[in-house]
Parts: structure tokens; C-alpha cells; sequence
């Protein structure tokens, strides 16, 4: 098993702890609650409440079948990105190689190389069952859509109970799919250890930073916030 130096042990803990973070916040905590995806769910519900009100449901069939086509595309791509980071094994020489000859890379050894490869498929391969899950949920919720109670019983208990029930489930779907992107997104941060542990630290809080603005400071997040 080889050994990496302290600082890229360091550096990979600073990521670990930088994506775990995060994802806690954002997903556990009323100021995560209170960013761009949590205020989704307040439209998910409107929305099944609303779709129970229309006669003719084709338009909510249409939207369901565009995030599942957006989810496909992303579970295709997690697995096109897989096959990339698969190839990093067969071109290793060349990659040292080309790494020792930057201002700002760090020697490693084939050993090294190869792990840190390991670790960067590990998180497409999460990726993937995330985006894969997220797109089977889908396929559930157009269920629910198509098993809707009629129009005429929407004021009933029982059918606002199953509006908020789909909702859940979409919003479900909706956390894995910000789970696998959010997997993309890290996996960006992640190539700079390829450079030296410095350059994960520096693409790691990076990210962080791309990520907190576009949940928390993105025109999307003001639009929003103000209706």
C-alpha cells in the first residue's frame, strides 16, 4: 500500500470534510433550508396541489418527462466520465510525464497515480447510482401523476394527502439528483490533486465557493426568494 506524503493526506481530508460539510448544511440544517434547493419544495407542492385542479394533466406528464430526460443525461454522462478516469490507468506514463513538467505539479509515483485515479472514478461511480436512482424515482412520480385522484376530488382530504405525498417523492428525486451533480461538481475539485495537494486545497474551496454563491447569492436565489 503506498504512502502519501502528510500534506496530500491533509489536503484529501480538507476535501472529504469540504464535501461532507456541505452536503450537512445543505441538507440538514434551516440555513441549508433556506438556499435555492430547499425552496424547491415549496413549489413541488404547489405544483401537485395545482395538478390535481387540471382536467387535462399532459403538461405535468411533459415536465416529469423532461427532469427524467435531464437526469438520463447526467447518469449517461457520470458513466462517459467513468470511462474517461478508466483510460487514466493506460496512460500513465505519459500523465507523469506531463505533470513532472508543469511550473506547479508534484512527481508521484505510479502507485500514487493510480490511486488517486481510483478515487476519482469511487466518486462517478456515486454519481452515477445517484442520478440512476434519481431518474427510477421519476419514473414513480409519473405514476403517481397517472394514478392522480379525478379533478372534481381535489378539495377531498384524501387527494391533498396524496398531493403532498407526490411531492415528497419528487422532492426526493430532487435531493439525489443535487446529490450526483454536487458529486460533479466535487469531481472538478478533485483534479487538481492530480496536480499536488496544494491545488486540491485550492480547487476544493474553490468549488465551495461556486456552490455557496449559486445557492445562496445566485439571481435564481433573489428571484425566488422575493415571490
Amino acid at each position: 500500500m503506498p504512502s502519501f506524503p502528510i500534506l496530500d493526506l491533509i489536503a484529501l481530508a480538507w476535501f472529504v470534510a469540504a464535501w461532507l460539510g456541505y452536503a450537512y448544511v445543505l441538507e440538514m440544517t434551516p440555513y441549508g433550508q433556506s438556499g435555492l434547493n430547499g425552496m424547491m419544495h415549496r413549489y413541488r407542492s404547489q405544483w401537485m396541489e395545482r395538478m390535481l385542479a387540471r382536467e387535462a394533466r399532459m403538461v405535468d406528464g411533459q415536465v416529469i418527462a423532461g427532469l427524467q430526460n435531464g437526469t438520463a443525461f447526467f447518469a449517461s454522462t457520470s458513466l462517459i466520465a467513468l470511462g474517461g478516469a478508466i483510460t487514466l490507468f493506460h496512460s500513465t506514463e505519459d500523465m507523469l510525464s506531463i505533470i513532472a513538467a508543469l511550473p506547479f505539479g508534484e512527481a508521484v509515483t505510479h502507485a500514487q497515480w493510480e490511486l488517486k485515479v481510483v478515487g476519482l472514478s469511487v466518486i462517478l461511480v456515486y454519481a452515477f447510482f445517484k442520478f440512476a436512482w434519481s431518474y427510477r424515482i421519476y419514473n414513480y412520480v409519473a405514476i403517481m401523476v397517472g394514478a392522480a385522484p379525478h379533478a372534481a376530488e381535489c378539495d377531498e382530504p384524501e387527494a391533498k394527502a396524496y398531493a403532498q405525498a407526490a411531492a415528497q417523492v419528487i422532492t426526493d428525486a430532487g435531493r439525489h439528483f443535487n446529490r450526483g451533480q454536487r458529486a460533479f461538481f466535487f469531481a472538478l475539485g478533485y483534479l487538481g490533486w492530480f496536480l499536488g495537494p496544494l491545488p486540491l486545497i485550492a480547487t476544493t474551496a474553490a468549488i465551495l465557493v461556486v456552490m455557496w454563491r449559486r445557492q445562496f447569492a445566485s439571481l435564481s436565489y433573489r428571484a425566488i426568494r422575493a415571490n
